[in-house]
């Protein structure tokens, strides 16, 4: 197939129409149910009250906002938001109609001075304890007035097209991290995988032996953790194949082929999960991933000790059990690797991440052979 022949057809998979809506129109859709935001991506709005109020400015002063997108479902076409939750929800916020996970709706939100608007400090839509701060009325008029472009892919669009837009719009963007974007694909394509994944995330033997900061908890880099491990354990994996493309790609490339997969056994791994970070909480703890020097764990949570470790242990874990001996057998495993040349010569500053995993697969799945 050339090129004009592979546009031809990709372009069918993408109907979509566009036209400018007000605000006041949005915000009436949302309130009765006819355009709807996904419960579980409210996790993702962390806008700072700073950037509401710049955004809420940007519509008072007549500056011009990007679009927003949405899906339309094609068993009762109501319009599933796909791009634009951060400013969707600060506009329902601010009048009082956002709801919460539990459909309560959540207060008004209060505005911050900002540097053109310096008398926002304290404004808020209606119902303020001082009238003062209440939202004039010509201003509550002009804003609900004020038009959004609204970009509609139509229900007759291939079914993995908001999938794409989803990712195509958010990924690297300065609000999510790429996990969490492959969170919210997730969400789109099977919960179930998504509540699955989540909870290994939380499992505490994993959650203990990661160590990892209260914000990278937050961008949920935990979760992406288990992702890569299940990616590149997987009997599957192709060094060949994964170095044509990079981690974050391959990995969301990977979790879309698990959302089809019918031969994947989640209880099976799972039980797998459970039994390799029972074992390195044990053997470990929370220094496992750190490097080891001078009879000694220290410094920070490393890529490459993780993929070595977490995969050499998945392919020979069936040798393993949780005694004592065995116990032992990990802890100096994971202290004697960090002498192996194969290991310390492939793991510096300067090794990329799509050339170092396939040496750290195969250095981990020989050296944790009983």
């Amino acid at each position: 197939m050339n090129l004009l022949e592979d546009v031809k057809a990709k372009t069918k998979e993408f109907r979509t129409d566009s036209y400018p809506m007000s605000i006041g129109e949005i915000i009436s859709l949302y309130k009765d149910g006819e355009m709807m935001i996904n419960p579980d991506f409210q996790r993702y709005f962390r806008w700072t009250i700073d950037q509401k109020s710049r955004f809420v400015e940007s519509i008072l002063l007549g500056i011009p906002i990007p679009s927003i997108f949405v899906y339309q479902r094609e068993e009762d076409s109501v319009w599933e938001l796909v791009d634009g939750l951060q400013r969707i929800s600060t506009i329902l916020e601010f009048v009082g109609e956002l709801k919460d996970e539990n459909g309560h709706l959540k207060p008004h939100l209060i505005l911050k001075g900002t540097k053109l608007l310096p008398s926002l400090e304290g404004v808020q839509w209606e119902k303020a304890k001082n009238e003062d701060y209440n939202l004039p009325n010509p201003l509550r008029i002009d804003f609900k007035r004020a038009k959004m472009q609204v970009q509609i892919i139509k229900k007759e669009s291939d079914k993995n097209a908001k999938f794409e837009v989803f990712d195509r719009l958010n990924t690297g963007g300065s609000f999510l991290s790429y996990q969490e974007v492959r969170n919210c694909l997730l969400i789109m394509l099977d919960k179930t995988l998504y509540n699955w994944l989540s909870d290994l995330a939380n499992n505490e033997d994993f959650q203990t032996c990661i160590s990892i900061s209260d914000r990278l908890k937050e961008e949920r880099y935990d979760m992406e953790l288990v992702l890569k491990y299940l990616a590149i354990s997987d009997v599957n994996f192709e060094p060949k194949e994964f170095s044509k493309k990079e981690v974050n790609e391959y990995l969301t490339d990977y979790l879309t082929e698990l959302c089809k997969s019918i031969l994947f056994d989640r209880d099976l791994e799972k039980r797998k999960f459970e039994k390799i970070f029972l074992l390195l909480r044990i053997a470990t703890g929370d220094e496992t991933f750190q490097k080891y020097s001078e009879d000694r764990f220290k410094g920070k949570f490393l890529d490459s000790a993780y993929e070595a470790i977490t995969t050499g242990l998945k392919a020979n874990i069936d040798t393993y059990s949780e005694t004592e001996t065995d116990i032992n057998i990990v802890r100096q495993k994971i202290q004697l690797m960090w002498s192996e040349n194969d290991f310390i010569d492939h793991i510096g500053t300067g090794s990329r991440a799509r050339n170092r995993i396939p040496r750290m697969i195969s250095f981990g799945q020989e050296h944790f052979k009983k």
